[in-house]
């Protein structure tokens, strides 16, 4: 543990650390992400200071259980918030190291994505989270990203704010550095822990904070200001190209949700790799990372129609058919046996979800309905006088794609030998389950929960 002076808690907190804590976004309620580090605990401190007259402030330790000294600073964290009168939540998270890309990296990464699952699930509408990253963390994360090869967003930096989950992130002392933030910690009197692995170079971050920035610091003594004003034209610079990508995104996909081949061919590689990367990012995935963009683009866009070109990235992954461009998230597992669909229930099928209601006052239950994918072979009447068509014709006059095909539920009412096709996933629905006043006295409702 590490202290400063003699605590004084009538501490004159300067005005340069409080007005960006009083500087904040509109907001219910303040939650401070607390680690137990120096500058988590300042933080906790100047939120406590400014802003318990007016607004409940919280606080937050994620413990990763990662560090041999994790219960003490957990245990430390705990002391800290009672005597501040501060609600403390604890959140204890596994990380998983093993998927975590077997180097220091994927550790860092691993264990910051279990901590922003917890912040996700704390924060309600109206919510602030208060991270305590100051302009040391920034040069560490410009340069760190630079090295990776990352374009303008990721050299954009971190952002002083930005929305997450149902609140707010903002990064109140992003402008400071991390010595000021110190000496005021210790004429205050606070007290904090060293993370034992802070010093440990094995870690990306922990090599370019002790090895290569106190050099370039040494050599250019304004490379936090530097860097700042790099990260903001790299921002400049992201803002714009969301703008054009988002105008060209209205003029490639007429909004059908889909990109035209043709209108994608017209566009640069340049523009098509930024409408692409777009795309990802508003259907909430990381770009793909590609080492070729120019090659990539063109097999998706110039293969043979007798291709299935693919471009894959985390999760989702974009595919061409009949002129146009998907994005298709990865499928959830659907169920390989036939389901009965009782009355009320709901039931889950991919990305699709089905329920039986009743439309009025119904005399009678409804006849067996049982779910089921493709088999093959299936036919469907339209009208209850008109001719049976086959499924598989049916999907190729209405362009749906091969890959959703062995997906969609198919709703069948009657025995399993002798059944009716009365919908075909959210595409389709039978009059007599359909409509305000479906003849069956039921309606079938079915959504598909991506869209």
């Amino acid at each position: 543990m590490t202290t400063g002076a003699e605590p004084d808690y009538g501490f004159d907190w300067p005005d340069v650390l409080c007005a960006p804590v009083r500087s904040l976004p509109e907001h219910s309620r303040i939650w401070v992400a607390l680690s137990g580090g120096l500058d988590s605990v300042l933080l906790l401190h100047l939120a406590a200071f400014c802003h318990r007259a007016r607004v409940d402030v919280h606080a937050i330790h994620v413990n990763h259980q990662l560090q041999p000294n994790a219960n003490e600073t957990e245990a430390f964290c705990r002391t800290q918030c009672a005597a501040l009168g501060i609600p403390l939540t604890v959140r204890r998270v596994s990380v998983n190291i093993g998927q975590a890309g077997g180097n220091s990296g994927g550790v860092e990464e691993a264990a910051r994505e279990a901590r922003y699952a917890v912040f996700e699930e704390m924060l309600g509408p109206g919510d602030l989270l208060l991270l305590a990253h100051h302009a040391d963390d920034q040069v560490e994360t410009v340069l760190f990203r630079l090295i990776r090869g990352s374009g303008v967003a990721g050299l954009a930096g971190m952002p002083h704010a930005r929305p997450l989950a149902a609140g707010q992130l903002v990064r109140p002392l992003l402008e400071l550095e991390r010595a000021e933030l110190e000496r005021w910690a210790r004429e205050a009197g606070l007290e904090w822990v060293e993370d034992p692995s802070n010093t440990d170079q094995g870690y990306d971050r922990n090599y370019l904070r002790h090895t290569i920035i106190p050099g370039l610091k040494e050599r250019w003594p304004s490379l936090a200001r530097r860097v700042r004003h790099s990260a903001g034209a790299c921002a400049d610079s992201e803002f714009l190209n969301a703008c054009l990508a988002e105008r060209q995104w209205a003029e490639c996909s007429k909004a059908s949700g889909v990109l035209s081949v043709t209108a994608l061919q017209a566009l640069t590689v340049a523009e098509q790799k930024n409408l692409v990367r777009w795309w990802a990012r508003e259907r909430g995935f990381r770009p793909p990372v590609v080492s070729d963009w120019s090659q990539v683009l063109h097999d998706l866009l110039e293969a043979g129609e007798d291709r299935e070109p693919e471009l894959r990235g985390e999760g989702f992954c974009l595919r061409r058919f009949q002129g146009r461009v998907y994005l298709v998230p990865e499928a959830s597992a659907v169920p390989t046996s036939p389901v009965t669909l009782s009355p009320g229930d709901v039931l889950r099928w991919g990305d699709w979800t089905l329920k039986l209601e009743p439309a009025a006052n119904p005399e009678s239950l409804p006849a067996p309905i049982r779910v089921s994918t493709r088999q093959g072979g299936e036919r469907v009447r339209f009208h209850c006088e008109g001719p049976s068509k086959s499924l598989k014709n049916w999907f190729q006059e209405q362009a749906v794609p091969p890959w959703e095909r062995a997906r969609l539920p198919l709703v069948f009412v009657g025995s399993e030998d002798a059944g009716e096709l009365i919908a075909i996933g959210d595409l389709w629905c039978s009059g007599q389950y359909s409509g305000s006043a479906p003849a069956a006295g039921w309606r079938l409702v079915v959504k598909r929960e991506c869209d």
